[in-house]
């Protein structure tokens, strides 16, 4: 039996590999901007929440959080939310979507599948493994985007169909 490491064409599965789909989810949630109109990003669906801006804004910053700040310890402190206020359109928003996915991304590319099991201390108490944090952040991702479907059916518009 074949084992995992030789499964691509005789060579290394790669981390960027295992999780390649990535990749379409967050294509999806930024091809799903624009089911949304810019005046509906200042729609909060009850008060005190968040808008779909921040919504949106909030899986971008959760990313750079987990990836620039607990894992690569790049920054001090987690990253603030990005501001609503500094990307005020859909396609604002989604460039920064893009570029923080892209650092994501090439990050990635530079891991091997032995580092997945490298225990990351976080800066509050606790740790876990780097694949337990890039599951979460995909996984969070992928909860927000159903946030988002819900709220675009409550604005009467057709939700995301991935």
């Amino acid at each position: 039996m074949p084992d995992i490491f030789h499964l691509l064409g005789g060579g290394i599965l790669r981390v960027i590999d295992l999780f390649s789909h990535w990749v379409q989810i967050r294509n999806d949630l930024i091809d799903s901007i624009d089911h949304f109109d810019d005046d509906d990003l200042d729609y909060v669906l009850f008060p005190n929440s968040w808008s779909v801006g921040e919504i949106i804004l909030h899986i971008a910053s959760a990313g750079e959080g987990w990836f620039q700040h607990v894992v690569g310890q790049e920054t001090d402190q987690w990253p603030a939310d990005f501001k609503f206020k500094d990307h005020p359109s859909k396609d604002k928003i989604k460039g920064k979507l893009v570029e923080v996915h892209n650092r994501t991304i090439e990050f990635m590319s530079t891991l091997e599948i032995e580092d997945l099991i490298t225990i990351i201390d976080y800066p509050w108490d606790g740790n876990g493994s780097l694949s337990w944090i890039i599951w979460h952040v995909i996984e969070h991702e992928i909860h927000h985007r159903g946030e988002l479907s819900l709220i675009l059916g409550m604005l009467g518009r057709e939700g995301i169909d991935i």
